[in-house]
């Protein structure tokens, strides 16, 4: 199928039952004007039997082009997957692994040994050759090119348990942003998109900082951006390690002022939901239903780092260098921060606060209140 085409395809889901929708086993598909439609198909054996595990529609994938049949190659994977183009092509699909190569007799006579050895010296440089393009063009056309400097030195070791993502299809879309760490992904992961954020190999502790801060007692909040789970990726020589969260569409607050001015009512309502995140992530709870949840310093709260949710919910983001303070434990070991507890953790906290701060003052610079002016010239009325 063309751009600008429709297309169905089968539907399956095994948690029909929790979701209660489409049990036609028939998906429409829907693509931007410029992009291919495809379906899809993942299924398990368990011990010769056949399991379904998800079917339905499928985004613009070069690796589905032109592919009349839904049929997996890989050799003995885990998770079977299959994508095709047309409608209700992943309605059948099969498991047709790539076997060894043919061998064939030699198909020069001896009469003519020059011709023979240049054609086996050619041969080999010519695949070569196409092999190094094909993988050229597939870099490109899949992923934007990272630095030279991101070629890995050493191995991370395994990736920390991620039983949410466990072993669901999860698909780049489009590059959102970028920075000190990487740059974070729009993705889809089966029916709903997430946010990828991908640190390269020298990244290593902020990755592992961010995955063990997120992984505490107690920090699912609505003003907390949500994890969903981690992994270690290779591509092509980079070693990439993967941070999956919620996507929020309207991104950064800094992306959304930099396009949009804020009324006064939306105004007091982000530096509310923004400061009841900041205020439960400074806080200690020993009680939480979870656990112990200890106090935590961000350390990098900035308007880059607080999210705006559809209704424009503020929640902090990016605990790549967030400080946490137990009792009878060295804050300093990570970090390299040495000094008593008690007065890190203060002054940690003071200096979130004064860069919050800063924060409602870039709000305050966007607002369309009517006394705009007089905010200005007095910043102590938003506290």
């Amino acid at each position: 199928l063309g751009p600008n085409t429709t297309q169905e395809c089968a539907y399956y889901n095994t948690s029909w039952e929790k979701e209660r929708t489409n049990r036609s086993g028939i998906e429409p598909c829907y693509g931007d004007k410029d992009k291919r439609l495809h379906c899809f198909a993942t299924w398990k054996n368990v011990s010769g039997v056949v399991e379904v595990v998800k079917q339905g529609c499928w985004l613009d994938d070069v690796n589905c082009y032109d592919s009349s049949e839904c049929v997996e190659k890989k050799e003995s994977p885990d998770v079977f997957f299959c994508c095709c183009e047309g409608n209700m092509c992943n309605e059948k699909f099969m498991y047709v692994p790539d076997g060894p190569p043919l061998t064939t007799s030699n198909p020069f006579p001896p009469k003519q040994p020059i011709i023979s050895t240049l054609l086996y010296s050619l041969v080999p440089i010519v695949g070569l050759a196409a092999v190094v393009l094909f993988s050229f063009w597939m870099w490109r056309h899949h992923k934007l090119a990272y630095p030279a400097a991101l070629v890995p030195t050493h191995d991370p070791g395994p990736s920390p348990p991620s039983p949410s993502l466990g072993q669901k299809p999860l698909q780049l879309i489009e590059v959102k942003a970028r920075g000190r760490f990487g740059c974070v992904w729009k993705a889809q992961l089966l029916n709903d998109y997430v946010a990828v954020k991908i640190f390269p190999i020298q990244d290593k502790l902020s990755w592992q900082n961010e995955y063990e801060i997120y992984s505490l007692s107690g920090m699912k909040h609505d003003n907390i951006l949500h994890f969903i789970g981690v992994e270690k990726r290779n591509h092509n020589l980079d070693l990439e390690l993967w941070l999956i969260t919620t996507y929020h569409e309207k991104g950064s607050l800094t992306d959304y002022l930099k396009a949009n001015v804020v009324s006064w009512s939306e105004l007091c309502h982000i530096a509310q939901t923004g400061a009841r995140g900041l205020a439960y992530l400074h806080e200690d709870v020993p009680g939480h239903r979870d656990g112990h949840k200890p106090s935590i310093a961000h350390r990098d709260i900035k308007s880059k780092n607080v999210l705006l949710k559809s209704n424009l919910t503020a929640c902090i983001a990016d605990f790549g260098l967030a400080l946490k303070f137990e009792a009878g434990k060295s804050a300093g070991d990570t970090h390299g921060q040495v000094g008593t507890r008690r007065y890190m953790r203060d002054s940690f906290l003071r200096i979130d606060m004064y860069a919050f701060g800063l924060v409602l003052w870039e709000l305050a610079a966007r607002c369309t209140a009517a006394d705009g002016e007089f905010l200005w010239k007095n910043p102590e009325r938003l506290l």
